[in-house]
């Protein structure tokens, strides 16, 4: 995976408000001294009311921490630390925060007028911003709409960021396509915008995806897009195209691996069912079971070789099993606190910086959205997760929901920031469990089932 950050981390400052007694004169018994007031017992709330909680505050990453001029979603936030990076937006982020805003409306959140007037800026910023053959890069510039290079190489497109993009595209265009005037226009730009990726032109003429094409360096990166890991949405909306498609052969090759991504491999008595690299045993980190599967539905998805949705789950529930078994003996690590996936981590010298945690690079830093983002499918396994991040809220939430990382292992060691791709699983995930709301979107879209069907995939509802 290629999100390495340098970060630096700072302290929120909490306000409370206390209650002053004037000690001077005696009190109503006589006494000069009051006597403590008995504490509040702490209300537990109910899984409604932790998931309502959770996404409402989740929200306000997308809408009230966006970036101003743009609209989109910033990479990060740190909110003892607001100037930091705030006009790097990103991609992949931006997708799930249009997705997010849908769950807004549908919650009551904003209006939808509201949320329309906020696609509409998006949305523009986007038609303006630089691509590359269609594609965008991982990073804008959210003033300019100009390229910040993600790398030294990676000042192009980045094929991936750009379908978490698009993913979210459609699922506004299908969201608002039979509403208003304003709302159709607006519905038919999401459209246009996915549309122009010119898809096959990141196959350098072979039967393969690459994730990269840079105006100065073309292909130079060369790094193939292929399985198993978060980029199966890159080869379907590919497949979609009307005009820039991929063929069967593209997807085969090079997702596939002409039927290499399948596993037989089993562990805590889970098949792992398709092959991940680098982890053949315990699978990777979470965010491969989420990002391509916030609008594609793995439930029932499966090709000639995978059975997507039995993968997720399993990849989720090997990942809990090894929490619950704790080979390394973390602190609090077991049934109520587990999720491994790449977000903020501490460092050795107990800085912040950035990892892929996995059973395979377990450093004893828990992220909240692993097992968040996970709900639908394994809900009992998420809820109590939930539960015991709520638990210790008064370390872990803050303004823009469950802080991105933390270890009970160091002193309770918390990451006080947030990272866009690690919110918008939680509040899209929590409510696909909910009501369905974005896989329904995307899965009913004309030209997402034709590249389904190019494949040879089979769907819930074909």
């Amino acid at each position: 995976m290629k999100r390495w950050i340098n970060l630096v981390m700072g302290t929120i400052t909490l306000f409370f408000a206390c209650a002053c007694i004037d000690n001077d004169g005696p009190g109503p018994t006589g006494n000069s001294e009051l006597p403590d007031p008995e504490p509040e017992p702490e209300v537990e709330l109910t899984d409604e009311e932790l998931m309502d909680l959770t996404q409402e505050r989740t929200f306000n990453y997308f809408w009230e921490f966006a970036h101003p001029v743009s609209g989109a979603a910033r990479e990060r936030y740190h909110p003892n630390d607001p100037d930091n990076d705030q006009n790097t937006v990103t991609m992949g982020g931006t997708g799930f925060g249009l997705m997010a805003i849908l769950v807004g409306v549908e919650r009551g959140y904003v209006s939808r007028a509201e949320a329309v007037q906020r696609l509409n800026k998006i949305v523009s910023f986007l038609e303006t911003a630089e691509r590359f053959r269609g594609a965008w890069p991982h990073w804008l510039n959210g003033n300019t709409g100009k390229v910040i290079p993600f790398s030294a190489k990676d000042n192009g497109g980045d094929l991936v960021e750009t379908a978490l993009l698009a993913q979210g595209l459609i699922c506004v265009k299908e969201y608002f396509k039979e509403g208003s005037d304003t709302e159709k226009t607006l519905a038919n730009k999401a459209d246009a915008l996915w549309k122009g990726v010119e898809w096959n032109g990141y196959t350098q003429g072979q039967n393969a995806l690459f994730w990269h094409w840079s105006p100065t360096y073309g292909f130079d990166i060369n790094l193939m897009i292929r399985g198993y890991n978060e980029t199966l949405i890159t080869y379907v909306l590919a497949a979609a195209s009307p005009e820039y498609g991929i063929s069967k052969e593209v997807y085969e090759n090079g997702w596939a691996s002409n039927g290499s991504i399948a596993s037989a491999n089993t562990n805590y008595g889970y098949p792992l069912v398709v092959e991940h690299p680098g982890s053949p045993l315990y699978g990777g980190p979470l965010f491969f079971s989420h990002y391509s599967f916030l609008g594609l539905n793995p439930q029932g998805l499966s090709d000639a070789y995978v059975d997507y949705g039995t993968a997720a789950v399993n990849h989720i529930m090997i990942n809990y099993e090894y929490a619950v078994e704790n080979p390394k003996k973390f602190k609090d690590y077991g049934e109520n606190c587990w999720g491994l996936t790449a977000s903020y981590t501490r460092n050795s010298d107990g800085g912040i910086g950035y990892t892929a945690h996995s059973p395979v690079n377990d450093t004893g830093v828990i992220s909240p959205t692993a097992a968040i983002s996970s709900l639908p499918y394994a809900p009992e396994e998420s809820l109590r997760a939930m539960h015991y991040f709520y638990g210790h809220k008064d370390k872990l939430l803050g303004p823009a929901g469950f802080y991105d990382a933390f270890s009970p292992q160091f002193n309770f060691w918390v990451a006080e920031a947030y990272l866009a791709i690690d919110q918008g699983p939680q509040i899209i995930m929590i409510e696909n469990y909910r009501t369905g709301l974005l896989w329904d979107l995307f899965m009913q879209n004309t030209e997402v089932r034709a590249g389904l069907d190019k494949l040879g995939f089979t769907y819930a509802g074909k």
